[in-house]
């Protein structure tokens, strides 16, 4: 069986205690002033966005993926690889460090989780957190326990459009003021190195994590570096941010009608800006800002046709 028509799915949300209201932008009905995270593709035990329309509407990403693997071209694992995310960082995220795979296997039952961002908007000065000054682990070890944050962490001031990779391992925060597009394995693990000494609802510290942190964090840390391809196809303009062992992730800015080819087991498509038209088999399919849809596997020539900026991942 091919399906022939693109997949959209509608968010999940969550309610986070640096979370705010700017997902509203998008369209969506957040449930809660503080609503930090808009989960757009995710089949996650956490979390699973539902399909809006075609044959499969109301079907969560996770029964797709166990039930209808031809969609995805077949690809083995348990669960979906990937995880797609809009924050609305509010305030300041707590510092935190991710697993590799190797390490998240043996202490959980979740993979490890490499991520990156694209800065879809932010407040001018701010600025995230990523990587560390700590030459050893001895050094590292120090600088948590005399809480030298302002020597121990690396800030860099964002603007819209920066994109950045953050590979597991990295110490890292997202600052105040930023809304951002997340592209990550699919894993819900963090480790908190520090919060802040923030309190949550009930009045409590919030748990860190210092043993797992100083076991998963890479030393020395390695100054962030980006590669970016540029390519100019007229209507489309094409830049590749990232090509990595678990996903591949573009910029695709659409400003006119450009036909396309979709040779990937699936593409992961968000609509960050503008409007438009999928067109395949004389059928049209629209989309808007804070659209997420997916591309199955097979699904072919279409055309993209409107004004619009949107983030693309596939592996």
């Amino acid at each position: 069986m091919i399906l022939k028509e693109p997949i959209f799915f509608e968010p999940e949300f969550k309610e986070k205690i640096w979370g705010g209201q700017k997902l509203r932008s998008f369209g969506y009905d957040i449930p809660s002033p503080n609503t930090g995270e808009c989960w757009a593709f995710a089949a996650h035990q956490n979390g699973q966005s539902i399909v809006k329309n075609g044959v499969f509407k109301g079907l969560s990403l996770g029964e797709l993926w166990n039930n209808n693997r031809y969609l995805f071209g077949g690809i083995s694992g348990v669960k979906f690889p990937l995880l797609t995310k809009i924050l609305d960082a509010a305030d300041d995220l707590s510092v935190q460090v991710h697993p590799d795979d190797f390490y998240a296997n043996i202490h959980g039952n979740d993979s490890g989780k490499t991520e990156c961002w694209y800065i879809i908007d932010c407040e001018d000065e701010a600025e995230i957190t990523i990587g560390h000054n700590g030459n050893s682990k001895e050094e590292l070890i120090a600088l948590i326990e005399n809480r030298q944050w302002d020597k121990l962490l690396r800030k860099v001031k964002v603007k819209p459009g920066d994109f950045f990779f953050v590979p597991s391992g990295t110490i890292h925060a997202i600052g105040k003021g930023i809304l951002i597009l997340e592209t990550q394995q699919n894993s819900d693990t963090t480790y908190r190195v520090y919060d802040f000494d923030r309190r949550d609802k009930e009045g409590n510290l919030r748990d860190l994590h210092i043993k797992q942190s100083i076991e998963v964090t890479t030393i020395p840390s390695a100054p962030p570096v980006n590669n970016y391809l540029y390519e100019d196809f007229g209507e489309l303009k094409v830049t590749t941010f990232l090509q990595c062992d678990f996903f591949t992730v573009r910029k695709w800015k659409l400003e006119g009608r450009k036909g396309l080819d979709q040779p990937f087991p699936f593409i992961l498509v968000s609509v960050i800006q503008g409007e438009g038209t999928i067109i395949k088999n004389r059928n049209e399919y629209f989309f808007k800002k804070g659209d997420h849809f997916l591309l199955p596997s097979n699904f072919g020539e279409f055309a993209l046709s409107g004004e619009a900026e949107m983030i693309v991942s596939h592996l």
